[in-house]
């Protein structure tokens, strides 16, 4: 079991790129129980945080440079509107537009007060900026919801990298690029939030503070897949922030490198581009799952 700081992707301007966002100091345990449980193989229990944990459980956005295969122009007018999202199948959206590898998020307000912490949610964020020269066109079909076994309401927990691959092979599918799943969430106007650009605590599962158990364990605070209605991005995907964090794969990586999105319901920065990447293919725990992707059918003309 983990007990010291994870090796992160630091540094940087909290709005720009790489950026250490640690917890809340009134919220620091159950902020950090994610990455507490962290172990070979999956550990469930939580053991108590020895001190206030400033940095076990702090995301990291990232805006990694994309492969220069099929960039576009920035140029390039956007789309007015999604694609029909029944072309990829039942229970999937098809995501098609110009994504931009690099970003600066552009925070006016933050949530908290002056100190050590004020840098780490935002309240209200202007226009994303996009530092790429270009874009990359993106077209493929992701999950619109996360993976629930059959005839359960509630999405599947304790799930590791390897159960989401070995998962979405059997569907015929595969795990979400990390790239694919900041897209599915922010859209062609690269909102923060995939409701938006303020940040609303009642959108999605996420910023709840009773997260700790009396026997200091994290509790199990899952929602119903699609329960919170405005938890819906402009691609009609539910669920990418708060609810389960969810594996994806990091773009580029050979072998697989997991990274974990969405924060699940803590108070956490719970914006599109932030990531966990502490943990490797093994690790499981009462707040990880996960959802498939899948390329856009062959049987499917590009418009």
């Amino acid at each position: 079991m983990q007990t010291g700081p994870p090796t992160k992707r630091l540094t940087g301007d909290p709005n720009h790129r790489k950026v250490r966002a640690p917890v809340l100091s009134h919220r620091t345990i159950g902020l950090a129980l994610g990455l507490a449980t962290a172990a070979a193989g999956g550990c469930h229990k939580v053991e108590p945080a020895p001190l206030p944990v400033q940095a076990a459980l702090d995301e990291t956005a990232v805006a990694r440079p994309a492969s220069p295969d099929a960039l576009v122009s920035l140029t390039s007018a956007p789309r007015a509107e999604a694609p029909p999202v029944s072309a990829c199948g039942e229970g999937m959206a098809l995501v098609e537009g110009n994504y931009c590898p690099d970003v600066r998020l552009n925070c006016k307000k933050y949530l908290d007060p002056e100190g050590r912490y004020e840098h780490f949610r935002c309240a209200e964020y202007g226009p994303t900026t996009c530092l790429s020269k270009q874009r990359k066109a993106m077209r493929f079909c992701i999950d619109k919801h996360e993976f629930s076994e059959p005839g359960e309401s509630l999405p599947a927990n304790h799930r590791s990298w390897r159960d989401g691959d070995r998962t979405c092979r059997k569907l015929g599918k595969r795990m979400c690029l990390e790239s694919e799943y900041n897209f599915a969430c922010e859209g062609e106007n690269m909102q923060p939030y995939p409701y938006g650009f303020t940040r609303d605590a009642t959108a999605c599962n996420a910023d709840r503070d009773d997260v700790v158990s009396p026997a200091g364990t994290l509790r199990d605070l899952r929602a119903p897949s699609g329960s919170y209605e405005r938890c819906v991005s402009p691609f009609g995907v539910a669920d990418l922030t708060g609810n389960l964090e969810e594996f994806v794969t990091i773009d580029g990586t050979t072998p697989a490198r997991p990274a974990m999105k969405g924060s699940y319901w803590q108070p956490g920065r719970n914006f599109c581009r932030a990531a966990q990447t502490a943990h490797d293919m093994y690790y499981n725990g009462t707040e990880t799952g996960f959802r498939c992707c899948s390329d856009v059918p062959s049987s499917l003309p590009a418009p």
